[in-house]
């Protein structure tokens, strides 16, 4: 099942505040390999649309350039990673599509490339003489004349989509649920009912996790280019408008502002080959450190101990074998004790019909008698384990309570 995403999600939530303080502590993967398999990377703007203009040079350009050099750097030192593009050419896709690509893509990384600007500074330089006729006089006034000078702002900033669109994005996330999902797994729409408030808190939690990665990537992104000179304006939110593209998709997102390229010696660097490569040098380097450390998390996590009770019997006919009808090596961690009993239910048993998906049985030994334990599902973290646990109860299974694989 594709439960790998839950379990890079579900501790997420645990770490909001630490986030922006430190780097160390960060959510994990189920896989014991890579956790983030596929990145997308959005050159913004592009074919009719220039986006920002410099006085000689657009945004659209300048974006591409970046994204084409930051993508062949993943592709270079991440080989296990797809890169996906919104774009590699000058061609132009409104949000909706490019964030439709991404979530097509099933991307576990939106990275939006963008450079900003700000209006000309006016300044008065003085005044003209201006003739106006009233009635059968004229009239001299004085009025200011001003000149139009480049504005000094500079730096870089990156943005997360902001709190005030976070029901845009928790849509979005239900919207691809069958992408967040495993969208075979009988488990996964049990969880994704519209009409069962475990869904909400389902969608809350991943929401929730997403914006602590999202939050975590953007400050790592914007250390990197501290670290090479560049004026850092800060991780922020964009909380009057949003960026919509950002709560659209179904993944930790980030926009990266390059630059100012309405300032003339910002324009320079973000049209010289030097500069676009330490810019795409940047943003490797902070992916590469946000997934280094998902991986230090995950390889170093503790493993959860062992059930007490001694199995007998290998799970019966309840549990649905893998593809090529074999079961799958790699088993997720939680499930949802049901019940222990010396009764013996038939798949398909009436008693578990509100629960779709998978059951297990196994055969354990308890004070030198033979019982019956049933679990429902394979959940990759407690976190998610737990808000089936919810639904279990609801149920009718009252003791229910959540155990290790």
């Amino acid at each position: 099942m594709r439960w790998n995403r839950f379990w890079t999600l579900g501790l997420g939530t645990l770490f909001t505040c630490t986030f922006f303080i430190q780097a160390k502590n960060t959510p994990v993967s189920e896989k014991q390999g890579k956790p983030i398999r596929t990145i997308v990377i959005d050159a913004g703007h592009g074919g009719e649309d220039p986006g920002a203009k410099g006085s000689y040079s657009t945004e659209k350009e300048v974006t591409l350039a970046v994204a084409l050099k930051l993508g062949k750097l993943l592709e270079e030192n991440m080989p296990d990673v797809k890169v996906v593009y919104t774009r590699k050419t000058d061609r132009y896709d409104n949000p909706r599509v490019k964030a439709q690509i991404a979530n097509d893509a099933k991307g576990e990384l939106f990275v939006s490339i963008h450079c900003n600007s700000a209006a000309k500074v006016a300044r008065q330089v003085g005044t003209k003489a201006v003739v106006r006729k009233k009635g059968k006089k004229k009239i001299t006034t004085h009025v200011p004349v001003y000149a139009y000078y480049p504005n000094p702002a500079k730096g870089t900033e990156t943005y997360i989509w902001a709190t005030s669109k976070n029901n845009a994005k928790m849509e979005s996330l239900k919207q691809n649920s069958v992408i967040v999902l495993d969208a075979d797994s009988e488990e996964s729409r049990a969880l994704m009912d519209d009409t069962d408030p475990t869904t909400f808190i389902l969608l809350n939690t991943l929401r929730n996790a997403y914006f602590d990665q999202s939050l975590r990537l953007s400050t790592l992104i914007e250390d990197e280019f501290t670290r090479v000179g560049r004026i850092s304006r800060g991780a922020r939110q964009r909380n009057e408008k949003g960026i919509w593209v950002l709560s659209a998709t179904a993944m930790p997102s980030v926009l990266v502002e390059l630059g100012f390229i309405s300032n003339p010696e910002e324009e320079d660097y973000l049209n010289s080959n030097s500069g676009q490569m330490e810019l795409a040098t940047g943003i490797y380097k902070a992916i590469k450190r946000y997934r280094d450390e998902l991986d230090k998390f995950t390889n170093n996590r503790n493993q959860p101990a062992n059930e007490a009770s001694t199995a007998t019997g290998a799970p019966s006919a309840y549990h649905k074998a893998g593809k090529n009808g074999k079961n799958n090596s790699k088993q997720p961690d939680y499930a949802v004790q049901l019940l222990i009993t010396d009764k013996l239910y038939k798949p398909g048993a009436s008693i578990f019909k509100k629960l779709p998906g998978n059951i297990e049985r196994t055969s354990i030994v308890k004070n030198r008698k033979k019982l019956n334990k049933y679990t429902w599902g394979h959940f990759p973290s407690e976190q998610i384990a737990s808000t089936a646990l919810k639904k279990a109860r609801k149920s009718g299974f009252k003791d229910a309570l959540v155990v290790n694989k």
